[in-house]
């Protein structure tokens, strides 16, 4: 791995029973921060339903990282660079209400993910400018091969004779009784 790619650990949480705008809250706060002062945030945090699931995925994108990389000691090498709330699915639920009525309940979910590199001005590429990563990564592979092999003699395509149809006989009721 060359010394100038920065190292990217991901960890993601789907189908959180939070509501996204208050998942937002804590995300926000940890966003940018080195990874052992979110995990500090994430864990001191009020909003605890929120904080205990993030508190656990901040620690699975900390050892997902020390996986990728043993040479990581501790959390503090890390920095948060990418944190996303997302809306997951919608349960509906119905309460009964006067007159025969039912009354929608909308309870919501979230998917958090996290990106932590070890360095702090780490940017995922754009679409674009993976495209153009891979195809120079394309065109340098199609340079090695071309200077391996020599380009084999392309085979006539083989002509098929066409099908033809058999002419339909025509039978007389008349002489068959």
């Amino acid at each position: 791995m060359p010394s100038n790619t920065p190292l990217v650990a991901r960890a993601s949480l789907s189908s959180i029973r939070v509501t996204p705008q208050k998942a937002r809250r804590v995300v926000n706060m940890i966003r940018g921060q080195r990874a052992d002062e979110a995990l500090r945030i994430a864990k001191f945090s009020p909003q605890i339903a929120v904080s205990e699931d993030l508190y656990s995925l901040l620690n699975s994108a900390v050892a997902n990282a020390k996986q990728k990389n043993p040479a990581i000691r501790d959390a503090s090498e890390l920095w948060v660079t990418e944190a996303l709330v997302d809306e997951g699915i919608t349960m509906k639920r119905y309460r009964p209400r006067a007159q025969g009525r039912g009354y929608q309940i909308l309870k919501r979910s979230s998917q958090i993910s996290v990106v932590l590199s070890d360095d702090k001005n780490y940017r995922k590429p754009t679409k674009e400018q993976a495209r153009k990563l891979a195809a120079a990564s394309l065109a340098a592979a199609s340079e090695v091969v071309a200077d391996e092999k020599p380009a084999a003699a392309k085979k006539a395509p083989v002509k098929k004779a066409s099908a033809k149809k058999a002419a339909a006989k025509k039978t007389t009721e008349q002489g068959a009784k």
